[in-house]
C-alpha cells in the first residue's frame, strides 16, 4: 500500500485530546492493512443460551472510529493489496494441507496419487507470443513484457465472439470434465460408477488464470483418495499414471453445447494443450521435480489475479459502454469487452449475463474451487486467524485448527445483531494511521493458521 501524506498536526492533536487514539489504533490494527474497509453502524449482543447472561455487547457508537470497521476481503491485488495477500496465504495453506496434511487432513495424504494439471482454452486466432524456439508468427522476436504479447496478429480475423463465449462456458466445461474424470478412473479400475464410490474418491482444488490473450485456463491439483476422502488410503490400483491417463481421456471428451448464433452452432471444449505432471514429495533437493510447496505457491499466486493482471483490462464492472473511451486499456481488451456488451444484448444469451461480466471478459465462475474433502476450507482458516487474534489479545493459547465441528455438549451462544451499511473507506487521518501500522511487504510475520 502506498504511503499517504501525514494529516495536519491539528487533526492528530484534536484526536489525541479526545483520549481515543490508543483505541482507534487498536481498531485500525485489526484491519491488517485493508485500505477500503466496510463501515457498519449498529450493535451486537452475545447471550449465553443456558443462563441468559449477556456475555458481550458491542455498539458501534462506542467504537473509536464511530463505526464497526470490517475488512473488504477483496481478493484482487489491484483493489486491496492487503486483503489479497491474506487470500493468497490462505489459498497457499489450503492447497498445502491437501498435499502434505495438516489442519484436519492426515499426513498420510502424501502417499496418495497426486498430479498437477493445466487445462487451456482452444485457439481463436494467431496472437503475438514468445515461443521457446524460433520467432513469433509475425516474424519478430518480442522482448519479455512487450505490450503486444497476447494480442491478435490480425484483429480483423480474430474470433472475438468465440473467445468471449468460451470464457462464459469455461465453468460448465470443468463441471463436465469432473464428471467424466470419475467415469474414466472407474473404467480403468474395472469398476462401475456405483462400485467406484465404494472404493475411491477423486479430490481436487483448482484456480482460474487468464492468459495474455484474455482466455481463461485452469490449474488444478487432482488426487485419488479412498472412499472417505483423504482420511482413507486409496486402493492398490490407484497410481499417478492411471490418474493422468484418465484426466487426458476426460479432458478430451468434455464438450459443452453452446448457442446457435446467426446460423452457426457453437460447442466448447478444452484446448489441445494439456499439461499433467506428477507431484513429488516436498524435497527441496529435488532439482527440477515438481514439489508440493512449488505447486501450492503457484496456485496461490493466481488466486489473487483477475483479467486485469494478464490483459490490462478492468478490475470492476462496466456500467456504460461509453466508459471505455476514457479508459487506459489495450485495444484487445477493449474489443473483448465490446464483444461481451454486444452479445449481452441478445435475448438467447441472457442467462450468460455478459454485460455484467464484461470486465471479466465473459467469465463468471469462481476463481478458486475445491471438492469438499480435498482439505480444510477458507472459512476455517479465517476462523482460526480470528481465534488467534482473540487469544493474542487475551494472552491465552489459541485453539488448534482441526477441521472438525464443535462438540454438541459445548455451551452455545445466541448472537443478536443489527448492522447497517454506513460507507466504505477511511478518513484521511485513519488512512495515515493504517499506513503507519502496516508492516512493510514481506515482514508481516502474521500467521495465517493456528
Amino acid at each position: 500500500m502506498a504511503a499517504t501524506a501525514p494529516p495536519p498536526i491539528a487533526d492528530l492533536t484534536a484526536l489525541a485530546s479526545l483520549g481515543t487514539m490508543p483505541a482507534l489504533m487498536r481498531q485500525l490494527a485489526g484491519l491488517g492493512g485493508c485500505g477500503r474497509p466496510i463501515r457498519l453502524e449498529g450493535h451486537r449482543t452475545e447471550v449465553h443460551t443456558g443462563t441468559g447472561e449477556i456475555l458481550h455487547h458491542l455498539d458501534s457508537t462506542a467504537l473509536a472510529a464511530g463505526h464497526l470497521l470490517v475488512r473488504c476481503n477483496n481478493r484482487r491485488t489491484t483493489r486491496c493489496p492487503a486483503c489479497a495477500e491474506t487470500y493468497r496465504r490462505d489459498t497457499y495453506h489450503l492447497i498445502t494441507a491437501g498435499l502434505t496434511g495438516g489442519k484436519g487432513t492426515p499426513a498420510t495424504i502424501t502417499a496418495h496419487p497426486r498430479v498437477f494439471a493445466t487445462f487451456t482454452a482452444p485457439g481463436f486466432g494467431a496472437v503475438h507470443n514468445r515461443p521457446s524456439t524460433g520467432r513469433c508468427r509475425c516474424g519478430a522476436q518480442h522482448p519479455d513484457g512487450a505490450a503486444e504479447l497476447g494480442s491478435p496478429i490480425n484483429p480483423d480475423t480474430y474470433d472475438y465472439r468465440s473467445a468471449v463465449l468460451w470464457n462464459a462456458h469455461a465453468g460448465k466445461i470443468w463441471a463436465r470434465f469432473s464428471i467424466y474424470l470419475r467415469r474414466e478412473v472407474a473404467k480403468r479400475a474395472g469398476l462401475s460408477q456405483r462400485e467406484f464410490r465404494e472404493h475411491a474418491r477423486v479430490s481436487f482444488a483448482k484456480v482460474a488464470e487468464y492468459q495474455k490473450r484474455g482466455a481463461v485456463h485452469f490449474h488444478a491439483v487432482i488426487r485419488l483418495d479412498g472412499p472417505e476422502g483423504g482420511s482413507t488410503p486409496p486402493p492398490a490400483w490407484a497410481t499417478p499414471d492411471l490418474l493422468a491417463d484418465a484426466i487426458r481421456a476426460a479432458a478430451g471428451a468434455a464438450e459443452i453445447p453452446g448457442p446457435v448464433l446467426d446460423g452457426t452452432a457453437h460447442t466448447f471444449a478444452f484446448g489441445k494443450q494439456l499439461d499433467i505432471r506428477t507431484i513429488r514429495t516436498n524435497d527441496f533437493a529435488a532439482g527440477s521435480a515438481l514439489t508440493e510447496r512449488a505447486v501450492a505457491a503457484y496456485i496461490a499466486k493466481y488466486a489473487t489475479k483477475g483479467a486485469e493482471s494478464a490483459t490490462g483490462t478492468l478490475d470492476r464492472p462496466v456500467k456504460l459502454l461509453a466508459e471505455l473511451a476514457g479508459l487506459d486499456i489495450s485495444e484487445h481488451a477493449r474489443r473483448l469487452i465490446r464483444t461481451c456488451w454486444t452479445l449481452g444484448a441478445r435475448p438467447e444469451l441472457e442467462d450468460l449475463r455478459l454485460r455484467a461480466w464484461a470486465h471479466m471478459l465473459g467469465f463468471r465462475g469462481h476463481f478458486s474451487t475445491k471438492t469438499r474433502r480435498y482439505s480444510t476450507t477458507l472459512g476455517a482458516l479465517r476462523d482460526a486467524r480470528a481465534a488467534w487474534r482473540r487469544a493474542e489479545a487475551l494472552g491465552t493459547e489459541p485453539p488448534a485448527l482441526t477441521g472438525t465441528a464443535a462438540s454438541d455438549d459445548e455451551p452455545t451462544t445466541l448472537v443478536l445483531a443489527d448492522w447497517a451499511f454506513a460507507g466504505v473507506g477511511l478518513a484521511p487521518t485513519e488512512r495515515w494511521l493504517v499506513d503507519a501500522l502496516t508492516p512493510a511487504p514481506g515482514t508481516e510475520g502474521e500467521p495465517t493458521h493456528a
